[in-house]
């Protein structure tokens, strides 16, 4: 996986002086882990030093995560203020998050509901999605809508009401769709980029501070798939 190396390379798609909203790139990893790569969270606060010609270490808070083959939408938090308040509306589900998925074998109706029982695996680190509650799991649910069918594949939307590990690659693959280039859950073929066709698109919250009603989209990454939706 490519990862990114310097700041220049980041696609900032809003800042203010309490957070600032980038759009990852497949591969990328938002905090550090045992890989030692270097997260995004590191080049971001590198942008803001370069940028503002900050002195002395640069404040960033993680207020969430996406799977590193995936691309879209993370929020930072640039002040504590803004991260206490963050994190507890990502808690709490005060925002709608819009992701786009690209899956070969179309869903059996156009949208829908899916509700499993994910239960989670360390060793191998997936989740597998049940029809019924099975020890240690946790309910998953999600809206599915199909908004584009091209040549080989189908474009869903998707609208998370709770937010597990690997939750809509595992509730897709569950129904016969799993998402192309996710090897882990079902894909017959890996992607070029190491990534998956999951983009999260769009994400709509209220200002931490000052309570303006935001609504961000992140363009997906350039291939022909993304290309053609």
């Amino acid at each position: 996986m490519k990862v990114l190396s310097d700041s220049k390379n980041l696609q900032v798609l809003y800042e203010d002086n309490h957070i600032i909203a980038v759009n990852k790139r497949v591969g990328d990893i938002v905090q550090g882990d045992k890989t030692g790569d270097q997260p995004l969270s590191d080049i971001v606060k590198m942008y803001i030093k370069e940028k503002y010609n900050k002195p002395g270490e640069v404040y960033l808070g993680v207020v969430h995560r996406l799977d590193r083959p995936t691309s879209g939408i993370v929020i930072f938090a640039r002040t504590s203020k803004a991260l206490t308040r963050l994190n507890q509306m990502f808690s709490l589900r005060e925002t709608q998050k819009t992701y786009w998925a690209v899956v070969k074998n179309k869903p059996d109706q156009p949208q829908g509901t899916l509700v499993h029982y994910l239960s989670r695996n360390e060793k191998n680190n997936t989740s597998k999605a049940h029809q019924k509650e099975v020890p240690n799991s946790k309910i998953a649910k999600l809206d599915y809508k199909i908004i584009q069918e091209l040549n080989s594949y189908v474009l869903l939307e998707i609208a998370l009401h709770t937010g597990r590990h690997h939750q809509i690659r595992a509730q897709l693959a569950a129904i016969g769709s799993p998402i192309k280039g996710d090897l882990k859950y079902g894909s017959d073929r890996s992607n070029p980029d190491g990534g998956i066709h999951l983009h999260a698109r769009s994400l709509s919250f209220t200002h931490p501070v000052s309570k303006e009603e935001i609504r961000i989209v992140a363009p997906t990454p350039k291939n022909s798939i993304w290309d053609a939706v």
